[in-house]
């Protein structure tokens, strides 16, 4: 293993990850930091295990990802979307940057879910919807956002949408945000009302979440950005920090009125506190719907915000987490340790 680290092996990417002991930080195989001596190093299965003993990520490899961080040039390629968004970058464009499109278009699959055109398709329709909203005509939203044909620039926006521009005030559409945190990245989602979905990327039944919430809504999901999600970037900063351990980003709750009974008694667990699910039962006037209780818990789509981490068993025992137990005991442990400055 200690060859691999040298190495920078990738075929050990998953195996293993390394823990420095003079600096108490854990990496990938592949990190490309300065090499510890053997002596210092320690090696766990996996990042949880890592974390439990006391280690943090490194903030170069990222070895909380499910998958290494976006190569490079993806990032180099958003920024270059962002910097232009009506400037449509075709095959002969990324062969000229030195890129293959194919490993582009595969690239693009892995990390974000979707090819480099239909980012470029989705990022450029988000604009243009801004745009027909704020009061601009179509024919100038066309034009800004890069688009020579009327007629193309229609059917992309329906494609996209599933609405023609004439009727851009009936679009839903929910902007998703990618945030990286120390316990792996999270996927945001938010309209101007607020954040409808924050969850740890691994999460198995996060594309369901998803589905159901396109489905319930009606609503295209794209990459973008609002005041919500850059105020949730924010303060999942400052949680983790420890600066500030309290949400205010405006939320939206989408459940039964039972579901949302029970978010709203998560959120006044306070910080570094837990309840058991009988006594959630028991402030709801319903102690019998312990196991309803834990449904809901287990149906919660804003982790974090909406505490169901601080929710534990009858015998002080931890419970199933969505995020994974090793999380939840982290997040827990976290609270612990910053709330007493605050408080």
């Amino acid at each position: 293993m200690y060859r691999a680290l040298l190495e920078r092996d990738p075929g050990f990417e998953g195996v293993f990850v390394v823990a420095v002991k003079t600096t108490k930080i854990f990496c990938r195989p592949t990190c490309p930091a300065r090499k510890p001596k053997a002596s210092n190093v320690e090696y766990f299965a996996n990042p949880q295990t890592a974390l439990l003993a006391g280690y943090r990520a490194c903030l170069r490899c990222r070895p909380m990802l499910a998958h290494p961080a976006p190569p490079q040039i993806l990032l180099d390629l958003i920024e270059a979307i962002e910097q232009a968004p009506a400037e449509k970058l075709r095959e002969q464009d990324l062969r000229t940057r030195g890129l293959d499109p194919s490993t582009v278009r595969r690239q693009f699959q892995k990390h974000f879910g979707m090819t480099f055109h239909a980012y470029q398709r989705a990022r450029r329709m988000g604009l243009a919807l801004h745009e027909v909203r704020s009061g601009k005509s179509v024919v100038d939203s066309q034009q800004n956002t890069g688009y020579d044909s009327a007629s193309g620039f229609w059917q992309s926006f329906r494609k996209v949408f599933g609405e023609p521009p004439s009727k851009s005030s009936a679009v839903n559409c929910l902007l998703a945000k990618w945030i990286d945190t120390p316990l792996g990245a999270m996927l945001s989602l938010a309209d101007d009302e607020g954040i409808h979905l924050l969850e740890f990327v691994d999460r198995r039944a996060l594309e369901n979440e998803i589905a159901i919430l396109r489905k319930k809504m009606n609503c295209a999901v794209i990459p973008g950005e609002n005041v919500h999600l850059k105020q949730i970037d924010t303060e999942l900063a400052d949680y983790f920090s420890g600066r500030r351990l309290s949400f205010r980003v405006p939320i939206i709750l989408h459940g039964t009125d039972f579901e949302r009974q029970v978010w709203h008694a998560l959120r006044k667990i306070g910080v570094g506190q837990c309840r058991s699910y009988g006594c959630i039962a028991e402030s709801l006037g319903r102690p019998a719907a312990v196991r309803a209780v834990g449904r809901a818990n287990g149906k919660n789509s804003l982790a974090i915000v909406v505490p169901c981490h601080r929710v534990i068993g009858s015998n002080g025992k931890l419970t199933g987490y969505g995020g994974g137990l090793w999380r939840k005991q982290w997040l827990l442990d976290h609270e612990k340790k910053y709330q007493p400055a605050l408080s």
